[in-house]
């Protein structure tokens, strides 16, 4: 009797597990954004009354961090953390250069020919992954970034 009662005890444990650990994983998934225009200010608070930190470039991604009313809280890449009005955000797929230098794939693989290479902080389109691979395209070229180079 006394097993019976242990048995039950630990399948409803892990069931209960198993409940939490779905609801919290949405939770932990990150969301990302990216500055919809050229010349957005992100502020020190969220309001025009508030000081302007830096001026953001179309493309720019950003980490939510939170939301107050329309505005965003937001954090980049160097981990600099400021306020955007979220009609100057979208879901747009854009990521930023973080190592000092990339060398850009024409294929998925550090044995595809190299076809170009980009610097620090500059701002490309994602437009496809495969693997650890992402696919991305600038007015100059179009190819394959592994992810650790880039951000988010």
């Amino acid at each position: 009797m006394k097993f019976l009662r242990l048995k039950n005890f630990f399948k409803k444990a892990v069931i209960s597990m198993a409940f939490l650990g779905m609801s919290v994983a949405p939770a932990m998934s990150a969301e990302f954004v990216n500055i919809n225009k050229d010349g957005v200010n992100l502020r020190s608070g969220p309001d025009t009354t508030y000081g302007k930190l830096f001026e953001l470039p179309h493309g720019y991604p950003l980490k939510v961090l939170s939301r107050k009313g329309k505005w965003v809280k937001v954090s980049d890449f160097e981990g600099d953390r400021g306020w955007v009005y979220s009609s100057l955000v979208s879901k747009n797929s854009y990521v930023i250069v973080k190592v000092k230098e990339a060398n850009i794939r024409k294929g998925a693989g550090t044995n595809h020919e190299k076809v170009g290479s980009v610097v620090r902080e500059v701002i490309l389109k994602k437009i496809g992954r495969k693997g650890d691979w992402i696919k991305v395209e600038h007015p100059q070229v179009t190819g394959w970034l592994h992810k650790k180079l880039i951000w988010p």
